[in-house]
């Protein structure tokens, strides 16, 4: 088990998660969101990099202990694969979320053996669609996905669902509810924009429509 209010307190420390209910955010997809996580940030603090590098390897050790490689989802999760496949002693790739267009045209970097059992990082869990791009190319390249492990994940049902349908077990070091029941203990937010960034979680993908009217 990892420190799920221990991570969500670094991540706000370091102000790697912000929120602002008053002034949304817009994500690349397009959705308003009052959040917006960066956790590329993390790598510029050296003891809290280290922190979440050892709750990180201590999830995978606890929840995935039969692990043979780490497979890192392009760019995000790059970093933070390869620290923990240092520390792990375990073999590491890093898949990209299509093929290069030139050069010897790969999609997963790095050596490996089909059969092998392979934990994928990635750094934050939205929708999930973009891990699941990664977790089939490793799937068509004969490797054994058996989970995926990220720093933050934002409780999607869209993305538990497409897990489920995967048949693949997602495991985070801290995730959304925590994190707004931090932030709401720390008076960062009152109990108004609680309830608007509670709001949100349930419908992320419509409610940038609702504050439009």
């Amino acid at each position: 088990m990892t420190n799920e209010k221990a991570v969500a307190e670094k991540l706000l420390q370091i102000q790697a998660i912000r929120l602002n209910p008053e002034k949304p955010f817009t994500w690349a997809s397009g959705w308003k969101s009052p959040v917006y996580c960066d956790n590329r940030k993390v790598l510029s603090f050296p003891h809290i990099r280290e922190f979440i590098k050892s709750e990180m390897c201590n999830l995978i050790f606890g929840e995935f202990a039969d692990a043979e490689w780490l497979g890192g989802v392009a760019t995000a999760g790059i970093a933070w694969g390869a620290m923990a496949a240092d520390q792990l002693k375990l073999p590491f790739i890093y898949v990209r979320s299509k093929p290069k267009e030139h050069g010897l045209g790969n999609q997963i970097e790095g050596y490996y053996e089909p059969g092998k059992k392979i934990v994928v990082i990635e750094d934050l869990i939205s929708t999930g669609k973009s891990s699941l791009q990664v977790i089939e190319a490793l799937r068509q390249a004969g490797l054994q996905v058996i989970g995926i492990v990220s720093i933050f994940d934002y409780g999607f049902d869209e993305a538990k669902k497409n897990f489920e349908a995967a048949g693949i077990q997602s495991r985070s070091l801290t995730n959304y509810l925590t994190l707004i029941s931090l932030a709401t203990e720390k008076g960062m937010v009152s109990s108004s924009q609680q309830e608007i960034l509670k709001d949100w979680r349930k419908d992320p993908g419509g409610w940038g429509m609702k504050i439009k009217k």
